[in-house]
């Protein structure tokens, strides 16, 4: 067995509803190619070897925790829907004196690649960074919040679309809803957010900026291929990842036949 990544926690996102998904069963139970998904991004962290994986549940948490028995993840409790923010402050208690990197992942994005991560702990840990964003390009970045970048082209903050101008809704770069933080620093900026926008949330993404006015670096990683970081939303965005993840499965055996 592989020695755990001692300095590596993986906090997952698996709180919300799911509300156009048009079920009310809890988004991370949806299944993608007869499995909830929850279990693809679980494989994930365990491919990182994470020495601990904490999921934060909230719609239909007994049924999250009964899908994952027997997995060797703790648990946090989002009882109120009020944005990513709220949700990872939940687990504050669990994070509370820890040192290293958290990696916090989104429960319904599930095709990220292990490979992808690794990149952007690598950054982090090269840059000394306080927090890191996984980010990509895409040509409709509809519905994403987009990237704002400096004069010296290091992201300055996130805006969520909802709370966009028509210029920043033009821009194609995204932010995935996936980062890596210094643990004591995310629970500061945590601990600094506010719910001033459309939405009236705690957003994670305000952590970014709230950590670069303090001073601290902040650090960015692009995906390997856009088509990875897809958020299962929607029936169709569940669709869509089932046949790209059907279609890289085919390619994956496609090269091992070639080098066999």
């Amino acid at each position: 067995m592989e020695q755990a990544n001692s300095d590596l926690i993986t906090v997952i996102l698996a709180a919300g509803k799911g509300t156009r998904m048009h079920s009310d069963l809890a988004k991370v139970l949806h299944r993608l190619n007869g499995r909830p998904m929850i279990h693809y991004v679980l494989d994930t962290a365990r491919t990182l070897r994470s020495r601990r994986i904490i999921v934060i549940v909230g719609h239909q948490a007994d049924a999250v925790r009964h899908e994952l028995a027997g997995t060797a993840v703790e648990y946090a409790v989002q009882e109120e829907q009020q944005g990513t923010g709220h949700a990872v402050r939940q687990a504050g208690p669990l994070l509370a004196g820890e040192k290293g990197i958290v990696l916090v992942l989104a429960g319904d994005m599930p095709l990220v690649l292990s490979s992808t991560l690794e990149a952007l702990i690598r950054v982090h840990r090269l840059e000394g960074a306080a927090a890191s964003v996984l980010t990509a390009r895409v040509d409709d970045p509809t519905g994403l919040g987009r990237i704002l970048r400096d004069d010296a082209g290091r992201i300055d903050r996130i805006v969520e679309e909802k709370d966009a101008t028509r210029e920043q809704r033009a821009l194609k770069e995204i932010n995935t809803s996936t980062y890596c933080f210094e643990p004591s620093r995310l629970l500061q900026a945590l601990d600094l957010l506010t719910p001033q926008n459309r939405q009236g949330e705690f957003y994670l993404t305000d952590t970014i900026e709230i950590l670069r006015r303090q001073g601290h670096r902040i650090a960015d990683a692009p995906a390997a291929m856009p088509e990875e970081t897809i958020g299962v939303n929607t029936p169709e965005h569940l669709s869509e990842a089932e046949s790209w993840l059907l279609e890289r499965d085919r390619d994956r055996v496609s090269h091992g036949a070639k080098n066999s």
